[in-house]
């Protein structure tokens, strides 16, 4: 799960104008540019010499500065001037910004923290940013009643550091920090609880909607799709002079948590061994159910999802349906619900992505659309994570193939997570494998020339995690054409982790084996960089 961001709002950079970019003033005489804080009353020092980061032929920053310079603004030239942007055989690399960089209340969080955050990325070297995007914060009122201003400063502020800007355009809530759905939306929610998923007790899922009503006019007279089509012609209008030029990148929000998944997993599953629930038990889900068992001659097939899979935290060999030997998935029952539940979020898929094509097809921007990494139970041949999920595949069966060629068809890359994750960390009970299901996804994906872009999937994760990374990104077997890093925020400013995440960054420019520890004089280059550390706390 990603964390919020960003706390202190009380750095002191300098004069902020109205998109919330601060002054960062040269001092000539201390060669020291200062980033102090109200909070903990400690500043911080970015020290100007020849060698300012490491010694690097490609990462060069160029501070020069004369005596009639002093106390002027530092200004930012061409980003040729200031530091070559990573890549590796044409992967780029970006890092998400905070989750509520525009709160609830549509204002930007903390904007002289985030103006800092950006500038760090842009003198390490970073190619760009990731925006999330909210429904709920953009519509929040009324059904076409738009306000983009806080985000449209946002990419004013990406854009005068030069540097690229990937929007997630999200159609989801979020519980941590609280970013819920359209206030008008939540309102039909109440008197209509079908709109959202149900699980087989009755519990709804009200951070998305279900994907059974796609095409059911329940919203305000108009069905989600035709709402989604209406956001995505705003959004267009609004952002189009920064479109193929700041803004390189949109992705397209899939289901929770903006990926194209039920959501099996709820915040109640805490346990380990639990492999979720299936999500087929609203209104508008069991009647399309109901009319697949009567098409196929087995209309007792249709009254609910299957009885003997296992509760959210129960084992999935608790129940009949995912045992190993004589589980009902493998039996003409399984196959027939498996092959109807993820046909049914593969066509939710398909008819999201293709919308988004059509409203797109005249703009110079890449689209995309987030797959999970539903790694847990792996390692048994019903793959139980990731049938509940809505993917169909088991240790005899492709799952990822169709999903593969859904996301070509529509011409928009798919994102995979869990880049940072390897097998020996992951708990015995788990029966996790996150390596083996991340290569066979990417396998699928060669087959049918998806493109590919990665992310990791724990916020600030282990040390190793970073080596991990970069094994994915270089390694012989390697698709992705991108890599962003989720997410900027308190434990990403951290001294240990933004130390190691600098030592990443140069390892892609100069690959060289990760180590945990850095030498006495990189570890000093890198603090000299931290120096932008803000002292951030989790909202």
């Amino acid at each position: 799960m990603e964390v919020s961001v960003i706390g202190s709002s009380q750095l002191n950079l300098g004069r902020i104008d109205n998109v919330g970019l601060c002054n960062l003033r040269r001092n000539l005489s201390a060669n020291i540019l200062n980033f102090k804080y109200n909070n903990n009353s400690k500043g911080c020092n970015l020290v100007q010499s020849p060698r300012f980061l490491w010694p690097s032929r490609s990462a060069v920053l160029s501070l020069g500065a004369s005596s009639s310079a002093q106390n002027q603004p530092l200004v930012y030239d061409k980003a040729s001037d200031i530091a070559t942007n990573i890549s590796i055989d044409g992967t780029k690399l970006y890092v998400g910004l905070p989750l509520d960089t525009v709160s609830s209340c549509n204002s930007i969080n903390h904007a002289r923290a985030i103006a800092a955050g950006l500038k760090a990325l842009k003198l390490l070297g970073v190619d760009g940013v990731e925006l999330p995007v909210w429904w709920g914060v953009a519509e929040k009122e009324g059904r076409g009643n738009y306000t983009w201003s806080s985000y449209l400063a946002i990419v004013e502020m990406v854009k005068s550091l030069d540097l690229e800007l990937h929007v997630s355009l999200c159609f989801h809530a979020y519980e941590d920090p609280k970013l819920p759905l359209p206030e008008w939306v939540s309102r039909i929610g109440k008197l209509n609880p079908s709109i959202y998923f149900t699980d087989k007790s009755g519990q709804q899922y009200k951070d998305c909607l279900s994907l059974g009503v796609d095409d059911v006019p329940v919203l305000d007279g108009k069905t989600p799709l035709e709402v989604y089509k209406e956001f995505l012609e705003s959004f267009k209008s609004s952002f189009l002079p920064f479109m193929g030029s700041t803004i390189t990148g949109l992705t397209i929000g899939l289901g929770p948590d903006g990926e194209l998944r039920y959501p099996s997993q709820r915040a109640t599953s805490t346990s380990l061994i639990g492999a979720g629930e299936f999500q087929c038990y609203d209104v508008n889900m069991l009647s399309q159910l109901k009319q697949h068992a009567e098409a196929h001659g087995n209309p007792l097939w249709g009254l609910g999802g299957p009885h003997d899979a296992p509760g959210y935290n129960e084992s999935p060999m608790a129940g009949g349906f995912f045992a190993e030997n004589g589980g009902a998935w493998e039996n003409q029952y399984g196959n027939f619900f498996l092959s109807w539940y993820s046909s049914q979020l593969l066509s939710h898929g398909d008819r999201v992505l293709s919308l988004a094509a059509s409203t797109f097809r005249d703009v110079p921007v890449a689209l995309s659309g987030k797959t999970p990494l539903m790694h847990r139970w792996s390692k048994v041949r019903s793959h139980p994570s990731e049938l509940t999920a809505g993917f169909y595949n088991t240790a005899s069966r492709d799952g990822y193939v169709a999903v593969a060629e859904m996301f070509s068809r529509n011409s928009c890359q798919m994102i995979l997570p869990g880049f940072d994750l390897t097998d020996d960390q992951q708990p015995d009970e788990s029966w996790s494998s996150p390596e083996t299901l991340l290569e066979a996804m990417q396998t699928s994906c060669r087959k049918h020339k998806t493109v590919v872009s990665g992310q990791n999937a724990v916020v600030c994760g282990a040390p190793r995690s970073f080596e991990q990374i970069s094994k994915n990104l270089m390694g012989e077997n390697a698709v992705a054409k991108l890599f962003t890093y989720q997410r900027m925020g308190a434990d990403f400013f951290s001294p240990e982790h933004f130390r190691r995440f600098t030592q990443f960054v140069r390892s892609l420019n100069e690959p060289a084996p990760l180590v945990d520890d850095l030498s006495g004089e990189d570890e000093e280059s890198a603090e000299s960089l931290l120096g932008i550390n803000m002292q951030m706390q989790t909202v």
